[in-house]
């Protein structure tokens, strides 16, 4: 079978695909991200929140790629720990504003080092994790100062398929793209 290429690998330039192949763990934010950033509420007080099902099937490619996924959040919510169980993702930090020391924590744990980390985020408590990580990325409805300091900004909205733009780049630079698409087309 032929190499299947995703259709944005040719606006993705080299020197990004370059620090993309090198990436072992990608952390998340999740308002914004995960999600279109908007926290909806029932009448009887309920917060409700939607996850794009792409970015999900994106995230369990890249674990089976062998690359950690971690998500890092300001908010505390049962909605993303559910979302979190429900992907296997094991590590999830919740009522985090300092994202940075965060990501440090955690990468101090898993012995990665930070040119090896991609971070994802888009908003200001972001741009510390952003600026430390190897491959900083946001999405076009971010805050202007986070798009300044990426880089790479996603063509996808956040909580419209961002996460797994991210994850096909990440897949495409560490040569995994073919090995996860390839059993769709062959049932």
């Amino acid at each position: 079978m032929d190499e299947l290429k995703s259709p944005l690998q040719k606006l993705w330039p080299e020197p990004l695909l370059g620090k993309a192949a090198g990436i072992k763990l990608v952390a998340l934010d999740v308002d914004g991200i995960m999600s279109d950033g908007k926290i909806y509420f029932s009448a009887n007080g309920d917060e409700l929140k939607g996850f794009n099902i792409l970015d999900g099937l994106g995230l369990k490619q890249l674990m089976a790629a062998g690359i950690t996924v971690a998500v890092i959040t300001g908010r505390s919510s049962p909605l993303t720990e559910k979302r979190m169980n429900d992907l296997k993702i094991t590590h999830l930090m919740q009522g985090r504003e300092d994202k940075k020391i965060a990501l440090q924590e955690l990468v101090s744990t898993l012995g990665i080092a930070p040119e090896n980390i991609a971070y994802m985020g888009d908003d200001l408590p972001d741009l510390p994790a952003i600026r430390y990580a190897g491959l900083g990325v946001t999405v076009p409805n971010g805050y202007w100062l986070v798009k300044e300091h990426a880089d790479y900004c996603t063509h996808a909205t956040g909580g419209s398929g961002a996460v797994r733009e991210l994850c096909d780049l990440l897949l495409t630079a560490g040569g995994h793209l073919n090995a996860t698409l390839t059993p769709y087309l062959e049932s």
